[in-house]
């Protein structure tokens, strides 16, 4: 394991985000639920004089209960491909499915934070909670209202402080 600069990294992980996406683990503090999914949109940044990840879960997704009960999350953002599972996390329901043990993932304790990350190669980001908010539609333009939000399922917003950054290698 090694140690690395989250903005040094952020461009190789913003690229797969985007076009492969990458495990969102939650894990709510008060009954011990864990999920995991695939995210397709972040961001990451300095806010607050902090390094910070921004991710976004909708209300209708399991993962919305969990993370709303959490004091953490973690990227975790493969260095091999698995599209395969990261399309599994991403369309079935922790609901309806224990998605760790379906995709054979395997979690290991975070370092800093209470939610574990995906055991695999790749870069992980430890994040502890610092804010969240609901997304009023009332102050987003309309070209997005129509693109993105037709089902009026709209984002929670995670603002995560960066406490560790990290590359498992194989």
């Amino acid at each position: 394991m090694e140690k690395v600069n989250y903005l040094s990294v952020a461009e190789e992980v913003m690229e797969q985000i985007k076009s492969k996406g990458a495990f969102l683990i939650a894990k709510s503090k008060d009954n011990e639920k864990i999920n995991v999914m695939t995210i397709g949109w972040a961001a990451i940044g300095y806010i607050w004089r902090k390094p910070m990840m921004v991710v976004m879960v909708r209300k209708s997704r399991f993962t919305h209960h969990i993370i709303e009960k959490a004091s953490s999350f973690t990227v975790s953002s493969p260095a091999e491909d698995l599209e395969e599972v990261l399309n599994f996390c991403g369309t079935k329901s922790g609901r309806d499915v224990n998605k760790f043990q379906e995709c054979n993932l395997n979690t290991v304790p975070g370092q800093k934070v209470d939610t574990p990350i995906i055991n695999l190669p790749g870069i992980h980001y430890e994040c502890k909670i610092v804010y969240k908010s609901k997304m009023n539609p009332d102050f987003l333009c309309q070209e997005y209202k129509e693109d993105v939000y037709t089902d009026n399922d709209y984002h929670t917003f995670y603002f995560g402080e960066i406490v560790s950054c990290y590359k498992i290698i194989s």
